[in-house]
């Protein structure tokens, strides 16, 4: 039986994961999450983007907000503000339960992926949700104006405005990848690799710096193909446009995004108000799609078109 193996971040990469699980006959997705996002806080280990492919698989995602889970309340938070906790990064009420009792389960001595592989299973979640490493791995951001940050104090304190002039992954070196994600790049039945639509720097970024990802994913025979998080030059969500010219790559664009993967891509998707740029794209064959994903019909007629695709490039 083959399977599909897709690569993302957190609410770009969900709505995409969303459709290919709906499109896809049940257990032949595996989709593995990047945890460079992941912080303690509040003496709880939050995985921001394993959440939000949860929440978004189950169907019990936040539509209001993009994350967290819907028909939330927020009490713990007004208690919280009333004692002059830390408030800044919004845990509401049944989100909380999924905190606590990950961060009880792992100082129990369970492993994140043992976890999560439990809780999408009482979830109801068919595809696997894989953690890209067992190991923690940290998002840092050098800025210009406060020095090094932790991601989320980047991203969700300072609501990414500082400039962003470096990157690093701490502990990458160091970590394990999850023995499934190798696996499963060098399966014969593994049928195509889908990397979403999420920022290539901080979301599938900190998945590519694992030691031996690279290696497997160019060694993969299945076509590797992704889809572009740039439309018409901006980002439908996050700051990945920003981060191109913060980081020296110039303006944001499509064609930008395909040559930061460079070699790893057989396939690259965008959307077609970008056809214009399909000539500066040099290696991978392009397609071009609707790629922004308003509805659930689109999430599921894009991950047809993806795999379509993947498939027609195969040999």
């Amino acid at each position: 039986m083959s399977f599909v193996l897709a690569l993302s971040g957190g609410v770009g990469g969900a709505k995409l994961a969303l459709g290919l699980s709906r499109v896809l006959p049940d257990e032949d997705l595996r989709v593995v999450a990047n945890t460079g996002d992941d912080f303690e806080h509040l003496g709880l280990t939050i995985c921001p983007d394993i959440d939000t492919l949860t929440y978004a698989l189950a169907g019990v995602d936040n539509p209001a907000t993009g994350w967290g889970r819907r028909d939330e309340t927020w009490n713990f938070m007004a208690a919280l503000a009333e004692i002059g906790g830390e408030t800044w990064f919004r845990l509401g009420d049944r989100d909380l339960a999924t905190h606590v009792e990950r961060t009880r389960r792992l100082r129990a001595g369970e492993t994140l992926s043992a976890i999560t592989d439990d809780h999408r299973r009482r979830l109801g979640i068919a595809a696997r949700i894989l953690p890209m490493s067992d190991d923690p791995v940290r998002t840092r951001v050098r800025t210009e104006e406060q020095g090094w940050l932790d991601f989320q104090d980047y991203f969700v304190r300072r609501q990414a405005g500082p400039t962003v002039r470096a990157l690093d992954f701490a502990g990458a070196a160091t970590a394990r990848p999850h023995p499934e994600f190798l696996a499963a790049l060098a399966d014969p039945a593994l049928r195509s690799v889908v990397i979403c639509p999420s920022n290539p720097f901080i979301s599938i970024g900190p998945i590519l710096a694992v030691p031996g990802v690279r290696d497997a994913l160019a060694a993969c025979r299945a076509p590797v193909v992704a889809v572009s998080p740039i439309i018409g030059g901006a980002a439908v969500k996050g700051p990945t446009a920003k981060m191109f010219a913060e980081l020296g790559l110039g303006a944001p664009t499509a064609s930008g995004v395909a040559a930061h993967y460079g070699d790893l891509l057989d396939g690259y998707v965008m959307d077609a108000v970008d056809a214009g740029e399909a000539t500066r794209i040099r290696g991978p064959r392009v397609a071009l799609a609707q790629t922004l994903m308003k509805t659930l019909d689109d999430r599921e007629a894009l991950a047809r078109m993806v795999l379509e695709f993947a498939d027609s490039l195969r040999g």
